[in-house]
């Protein structure tokens, strides 16, 4: 079964960096693409980034340079390190899995999310 869970929200200050957590089970991450989108009450999802199964990468003008995403195969686990943090990265973020990095990673209906950590980034 497929299985994502997030973690890693939290409250930072404007400028200031967290790093966001997707750990799997049910799978190997170097096995599908995995994304990160996030999506904020009363607004649509915006994907942010994924990482594909051969470890090719893909961002988001909007994130691009300031969010980086990777993968421990040793853990399971991909990662989503965000710098310089905006008052508008405030969102609830989830990671996503399917097979290709099409839609953020999710366009099939194999597509698996996780629940979603949120973060807040306010002084």
């Amino acid at each position: 079964q497929v299985q994502l869970v997030e973690s890693g929200g939290g409250l930072v200050q404007p400028g200031g960096s967290l790093r966001l957590s997707c750990t799997a089970s049910g799978f190997t991450v170097n096995s599908r693409a995995i994304g990160w989108s996030r999506q904020a009450p009363g607004q649509e999802r915006e994907g942010l980034a994924c990482i594909s199964s051969d470890g090719d990468t893909f961002y988001a003008y909007s994130v691009k340079g300031r969010f980086t995403i990777s993968r421990d195969n040793d853990t399971n686990t991909v990662y989503l390190q965000m710098n310089r943090l905006k008052p508008e990265d405030t969102s609830i973020y989830k990671c996503s899995t399917d097979q290709f990095c099409s839609g953020w990673g999710c366009s099939t209906v194999d597509c698996s999310w996780g629940q979603g950590t949120q973060v807040t980034v306010s002084s």
